[in-house]
């Protein structure tokens, strides 16, 4: 699943932009946003900047249930 906040920051980097309570409250929503999937266990990915794969420069989250495949 994604998640987009409707502020628009370009990056985590940028997160001191946002007042803490807000910051706070979009953290919380991620974990809502799993819990109402049925996910119990699950990743939170946020690339941040184009060499770590960010190509949308709009703070989002990856919220990724199962398991992590295997390296090898």
């Amino acid at each position: 699943m994604l998640v987009i906040p409707e502020r628009h920051i370009d990056s985590l980097r940028d997160i001191a932009e946002m007042p803490a309570k807000e910051t706070k409250r979009m953290l919380e929503f991620v974990t809502e946003v799993a819990r109402d999937a049925g996910l119990e266990d699950y990743r939170v990915v946020v690339n941040v900047g184009p060499g770590a794969g960010q190509a949308i420069f709009h703070l989002h989250w990856h919220v990724l249930g199962g398991r992590m495949p295997a390296f090898g």
